[in-house]
């Protein structure tokens, strides 16, 4: 991989966390935060997303995910930022990104 692949990378990453920024900035991020997590089906569509949608769309946008999923935006929003967020702290393994 070479130096501009890595900057490329990085960049999208980074872009992926600011997408969110308007969202995690708002005081009821934490409510729907708590409320998704409380959601029956949450951890399993989190790891499907993280196995399989990831797989072949790393870049899905919210929007399509929870109409892929049939999910609400907010569970989508929570889902992708979270594994965004796991990305960019370097924790790539598949066992500290499970949910």
């Amino acid at each position: 991989m070479s130096h501009d692949d890595i900057e490329i990378q990085c960049g999208r990453a980074m872009s992926g966390i600011n997408e969110f920024k308007e969202y995690v900035n708002n005081p009821l991020w934490e409510i729907l935060v708590e409320t998704v997590h409380a959601l029956v089906m949450y951890a399993h569509h989190k790891a499907y997303v993280r196995d399989v949608v990831f797989s072949e769309n790393p870049e899905i946008k919210p929007e399509e995910l929870a109409a892929r999923l049939g999910v609400p935006l907010g569970e989508a929003l929570v889902i992708l930022y979270e594994l965004e967020h796991a990305r960019n702290e370097g924790s790539t393994t598949r066992e500290q990104l499970k949910p």
